[in-house]
């Protein structure tokens, strides 16, 4: 019952999503917010939105989050980049060990050439 009262509030929500119209006439194309204040942020935003400023349509797709929530999200996306760098340099770390246990190897097949 909970799931066919979502779904049908999901279908009512995106029906009024695509009767809103922008200044043009045109649908609110979903953008992702870029600026330091909202990064990662989605909005509704005019079709023209970087060309002509003479519409300025403009709404959020999600709710406002606090700032908390905001410093919780940024910091989850710096452990999962740190994360990645761990594995990067735990990939660079067991390549220069092969190659130093290749080296090593080679010096002693030298060293034991030249005392046969």
């Amino acid at each position: 019952m909970a799931s066919g009262s979502s779904r049908s509030f999901r279908s009512r929500e995106s029906a009024q999503k695509r009767r809103i119209l922008c200044g043009y006439g045109e649908r609110p194309v979903l953008r992702v917010s870029e600026t330091k204040e909202n990064s990662g942020r989605r909005f509704w935003g005019c079709v023209y939105y970087e060309v002509n400023d003479e519409c300025q349509f403009f709404r959020w797709a999600d709710p406002e989050v606090g700032s908390e929530d905001l410093h919780v999200a940024r910091l989850k996306r710096k452990v999962v980049a740190l994360k990645a760098d761990v594995k990067a340099f735990e990939w660079k770390l067991k390549v220069a060990c092969v190659f130093g246990m290749v080296g090593w190897v080679a010096c002693v097949e030298v060293v034991g050439m030249k005392f046969d």
